[in-house]
């Protein structure tokens, strides 16, 4: 994952390019959707109100009878469905409240001029309660260290290409491809090294899913330390966009869901072998100081973290984003799943696909990490529930931080990632 530029600033770059006139750009909506708790960290008790109040604004001012739909109840699993309500001052009030630890989230859709607006609230009801569903195979760790053993009998065989039209200069950029659990299954991935000849501590950031090209993190290499930036599909993270999009579309359509029946053949089993081998070739670097290294991601990216975490020992610090594929199971008892929300309103799972799930589920990671940890998510996200970030949270037994941004949905503020970025750099030494 490379330095990410906020996406106004990544729109004023191409309309510069494409007009000479940057200054005509299109920032945000000027109507809006608000909805906002009455307490301000948007945590309550078991069994108290939530006060939720809801406006609908066009710049910045209650729209009049403006007609809204919305829906409320425990997130995922909404009980309450309304249509076409008629908000007179463009405000309402709701009222919602948890017996139970978990998530209750109202989500209101305005119709203004023919266009649909959203917003949405989600209110914490005792989330430092919230436990987890799902059960661990007797021989976890076995599979993992079979899997493991197999692969490193497979030398590396390492190639490295430098790649001049981006490198700086402060840091030397490459793509470099290895060996996974077979000869040429190969992990490819982006890594900087800092110029200067020296001993560095070192980050692995591994990557959210889907399918996509790699820059790599130049911006923190510059700060003094080896990154690298792998993908995980076993193809080469330079290429043009269209390629990846034709393989997303194509052969690596639903990928996640491959053979989770059958846990030696799923996907994930070499995905997170070859981000394990990705410390062993770190490890390998002459410019790695033997000491510190780490691992980063997002969604998909958090599972990978707390995989690598767990199964590496080597690992003395993690960080993990809205992590993703966590706690499947908590979907079989009607409560709010982690993506790719395996089980989710199916009813009589195949036992076999229940079993598989679980030698991949976060979760079981978590548990066995002993490394300091950073965990980062918000209340309002859609795709991975803060229900199951909070449960990894929870088991997590190692020194562990947490860091809240309600607001945000599967994405991260500006003052989210630089405070991720801070942690990490000070698990290296580097401030």
């Amino acid at each position: 994952m490379k330095h990410p530029l906020p996406l106004l600033f990544v729109l004023a770059l191409f309309i510069g390019i494409t007009n000479p006139d940057a200054s005509a750009q299109i920032r945000g909506n000027n109507i809006t959707v608000v909805v906002t708790p009455d307490h301000r960290d948007w945590n309550y008790k078991t069994g108290e109100k939530a006060q939720f109040i809801v406006q609908v604004l066009r710049s910045g001012t209650t729209i009049p009878n403006v007609t809204v739909d919305y829906e409320a109840g425990p997130v995922m699993y909404s009980d309450v469905t309304k249509k076409n309500v008629t908000l007179k001052d463009g405000t309402m009030k709701w009222t919602g409240s948890l017996k139970s630890p978990g998530f209750y989230r109202l989500k209101v859709i305005a119709h203004v001029d023919g266009k649909d607006y959203e917003g949405l609230c989600t209110a914490a009801f005792s989330p430092e309660q919230i436990q987890p569903a799902t059960q661990c195979p007797a021989d976890f760790d076995q599979f993992w260290q079979r899997a493991l053993d197999e692969a490193r009998q497979v030398p590396l065989n390492p190639h490295r290409e430098i790649l001049p039209d981006r490198c700086t200069e402060d840091v030397n950029v490459y793509e470099v491809s290895f060996n996974n659990d077979r000869w040429g299954r190969l992990v490819y991935g982006i890594l900087c090294v800092p110029v200067k000849p020296g001993k560095y501590p070192a980050l692995l950031r591994v990557p959210g899913a889907g399918c996509r090209p790699y820059s790599g993190d130049i911006w923190t290499a510059s700060q003094g330390a080896i990154t690298l930036e792998i993908g995980i599909h076993g193809i080469p993270v330079t290429m043009r966009q269209s390629v990846y999009d034709n393989l997303h579309n194509g052969a690596l359509d639903g990928y996640w869901d491959s053979n989770l029946d059958n846990p030696e053949r799923n996907y994930y089993r070499h995905v997170v072998t070859g981000a394990v081998r990705s410390v062993d070739y770190i490890a390998s670097l002459p410019e790695w100081n033997g000491h510190e290294v780490g691992v980063t991601g997002s969604s998909q990216g958090g599972f990978l973290s707390l995989a690598v975490a767990a199964l590496d020992k080597r690992v003395t610090y993690m960080a993990a984003v809205h992590d993703a594929m966590c706690d499947y199971e908590s979907a079989l008892k009607g409560k709010a799943c982690g993506w790719p929300h395996y089980f989710y309103q199916v009813k009589n799972p195949d036992p076999k696909r229940v079993e598989g799930a679980r030698y991949y589920d976060g979760i079981n990671f978590a548990r066995r990490i002993t490394c300091p940890g950073w965990f980062s998510f918000g209340y309002n996200d859609e795709v991975v529930p803060p229900s199951s970030a909070w449960s990894v949270y929870n088991v997590y037994t190692a020194p562990k931080t947490i860091s809240l941004y309600q607001q945000t949905g599967h994405f991260w503020y500006q003052e989210q990632w630089d405070e991720w970025e801070n942690w990490l750099l000070k698990q290296m030494h580097l401030r």
